[in-house]
């Protein structure tokens, strides 16, 4: 019994430890939680260190004359480290030293708070030791700057405890300005974390080469969160390459406003304008507009490379084919029964009405005639169709046109074996249906035609520059030596002029410069509605001087439905005219020499008038002169042998004066004192008087003069 309450006493003692211990470990616990969570919190993260991307800063686009397109502006984020070791260091000194001079400079700089709201700000981060407090957002790169030269700021982050995290923003200083052709640069998160790019145009196509290498930046993570950079363990980053495109910001602005004008007009779906160098194949201006839900317009799409039925403008790569083959010569006929034409179970019809029958195939071309050119390609093709398809495709209208911006369609190009080939594929396709191609395709044609049957690869950017200098440029490149021989390249050439001169671009036509080009007007199928809401595309592509061609260029508008103006030469054709008028005006190379006619010699003159007048003005220019006009008050003022003479007005007393050079006021003065009535006619000097100079007067005679401007 004695050993058991022994034993007994023990293992009460043993479990008496055993709870005290336990009470003793819960309360440490909740001592350490509660009391010193934050610290061991704080020490625990700062022991947590990771490598963070710095960007690097984006590439510059820039035009050919060297305006900025798009670039890069530098935001800065302001935050506070409170914990800093240099701000806290003798117990806050420095802080408490410059509190008052940075919150009157921080009021200064940004006038949203008072100095006082500052000063309690700074002082509530700091007694509550924030580690990363956001001050400041999105100040500019001139405002960062500024604060750098703030009291405190100034003596570097381990002192003051202020981090500046900078960022960019992309920005185009032109606006609209061939926004979609430059492209957007936009990067964001989505819900997954993960970064996505929206980038578009040129912005996407060159992307590897405009954002550069990115660098690393070593934080350290504190409590919250947040992070702290580890001083010196960056590593810096690459910045970006830039861009010089080819692009002629004037061009760009009389392209874009030419069509904004036209399709606000006509209230249109969308369009584009799309000018070129002939020689080079540089892209000079490239405009594309949509219309918004709103009814305003904006470069949203590129449509400059997204595929649509051509129309008529390419009836070019028909006759080129039908030239070209030796089939028939401009003088040849064909009958367009009046602009209709049955084939199988469908009708061809001519947009615009001619009533005409027999007609040269020249003739045919100029009226945009969609029976001439479906019956010429039937009649000649309609055995081999392979053989119009391999004149398309030697274009190379079937492949990518080698521009390079990601995003170009793809051309459709039905081949005769394909399943939905049929008997209306091949007359259609004669005068721009059943195909598909872009917009710049159509132009490389046209430029080529103009470029004396070269084809040049169309390009928008001359060089990629690395601090100002040219790492990569891009010369122009010849795609075919010729697309053509030059017997048929002439007659394409006269085609051309004759839409202008006498077919359906005539409304065009301008004695100051000659143009060239074909109108085209095509019906776009809406959907499962197809053609019955009478939706037009209306088109124009030529070149210009005609004779010496510097520039072709390509206008494609897509109108509304039911559009009351449609045709192409006066939607798109307007555009292109006033496209064509502006660059040559603005081209001095282009200007022939002007010899002006001669004019009589205006260093010759004769002047009547007060003396003392000639005087002052002889002394404002500098001008030697001889005066023999001794005492006397008036004078007449001529020149003889590059020298100005003053002689002598003869006043014979009861004798009219000669007053011809004489300016009205000093002949008014001259002979009211002589007792005479003065009427006069005109402006300028005096140039007749009603009584000859030396003929005897009386007093109150009435002397009539006649003024005129000199010349």
């Amino acid at each position: 019994m004695e050993r058991k309450n022994d034993i007994l006493w023990r293992v009460y003692l043993v479990f008496l430890g055993i709870v005290i211990f336990s009470f003793v470990i819960l309360g440490k616990a909740i001592y350490i939680q509660r009391a010193e969570g934050a610290y061991w919190k704080g020490i625990s993260d700062s022991l947590h260190l990771e490598y963070r991307v710095m960007d690097a800063d984006r590439g510059t686009i820039y035009s050919e004359d060297g305006s900025m397109l798009s670039s890069s502006i530098p935001f800065f984020d302001v935050r506070v480290d409170f914990g800093a070791q240099g701000l806290r260091e003798k117990n806050g000194k420095r802080f408490k030293e410059k509190l008052d001079s940075i919150s009157v400079g921080l009021a200064g700089m940004f006038r949203d708070k008072s100095s006082a709201d500052y000063k309690r700000e700074l002082q509530k981060g700091f007694r509550e030791k924030e580690r990363y407090y956001l001050l400041k957002k999105n100040i500019s790169f001139r405002q960062y700057q500024e604060m750098k030269s703030l009291p405190l700021i100034r003596l570097g982050r381990n002192k003051s405890g202020f981090i500046f995290e900078d960022r960019e923003k992309r920005l185009t200083p032109f606006g609209l300005l061939a926004n979609r052709t430059i492209g957007l640069a936009r990067s964001y998160e989505d819900g997954k974390g993960k970064m996505v790019n929206k980038n578009v145009g040129l912005e996407l196509t060159y992307d590897g080469m405009l954002k550069g290498v990115s660098g690393r930046r070593l934080v350290r993570r504190i409590s919250g969160g947040a992070v702290v950079p580890v001083e010196g363990s960056e590593t810096e980053p690459e910045n970006g390459r830039d861009l010089l495109t080819t692009l002629d910001i004037n061009m760009q602005d009389i392209a874009q406003q030419a069509l904004m004008r036209m399709m606000v007009q006509n209230e249109a779906t969308s369009g584009t304008c799309i000018v070129m160098e002939v020689s080079t194949g540089k892209i000079k201006a490239m405009a594309n507009l949509g219309r918004q839900k709103d009814g305003s317009y904006f470069e949203d799409l590129n449509h400059a490379i997204r595929r649509s039925e051509p129309g008529s403008t390419f009836k070019l790569v028909t006759l080129l084919s039908l030239l070209e083959d030796k089939f028939l010569s401009l003088e040849s006929q064909v009958d367009l029964g009046n602009g209709v034409w049955r084939v199988g179970n469908r009708t061809v019809y001519d947009s615009e009405r001619h009533g005409r029958t027999l007609v040269s195939v020249k003739q045919a071309f100029e009226l945009s005639s969609n029976v001439g050119m479906a019956k010429l390609v039937s009649a000649y093709y309609g055995r081999t169709p392979e053989k119009f398809i391999s004149h398309i495709r030697s274009l190379g209208l079937d492949s990518s046109t080698g521009l390079g911006l990601i995003g170009e369609s793809k051309s459709t190009i039905i081949s005769p074996k394909s399943p939905s080939w049929n008997a209306t594929t091949l007359p259609w396709m004669g005068f721009g249906y059943s195909i598909s191609i872009t917009p710049l395709h159509t132009l490389m044609l046209y430029n080529a035609v103009a470029n004396g049957g070269k084809m040049m690869k169309p390009y928008l950017v001359n060089a990629i520059l690395k601090d100002g200098n040219p790492v990569k440029s891009y010369e122009p490149v010849t795609l075919r030596e010729q697309i053509c021989d030059k017997a048929t390249l002439a007659l394409l050439r006269e085609s051309l002029e004759g839409v202008v001169t006498k077919g359906t671009a005539k409304s065009l036509w301008t004695p100051y410069y000659n143009l060239a080009g074909k109108t085209g007007t095509a019906q776009v199928a809406n959907g499962s509605k197809g053609y019955t809401s009478h939706i037009y595309q209306s088109s124009f592509a030529g070149y210009f001087p005609s004779e010496n061609p510097r520039y072709s260029c390509i206008v494609v508008i897509v109108n509304k439905p039911f559009a009351k103006k449609y045709y192409g030469g006066v939607v798109a054709g307007p555009v292109f005219r006033e496209v064509a008028d502006k660059i040559h005006a603005m081209d001095i190379e282009a200007q022939p020499f002007y010899n002006a006619p001669k004019q009589a010699d205006t260093a010759s003159f004769a002047w009547s008038g007060w003396r003392r007048d000639f005087k002052s003005v002889a002394a404002a220019f500098s001008m030697s002169n001889a005066d023999s006009a001794g005492n006397g008050s008036w004078g007449v003022w001529t020149n003889a042998q590059d020298l100005s003479v003053v002689r002598p007005l003869s006043l014979d007393k009861g004798l009219m004066p000669e007053m011809t050079g004489m300016g009205l006021k000093d002949a008014i003065y001259l002979l009211e004192n002589m007792k005479l009535k003065v009427l006069y006619t005109g402006t300028g000097k005096v140039r007749a008087q009603s009584v000859p100079a030396g003929t005897k007067i009386a007093q109150g005679q009435v002397v009539s003069l006649g003024l005129q401007m000199a010349r």
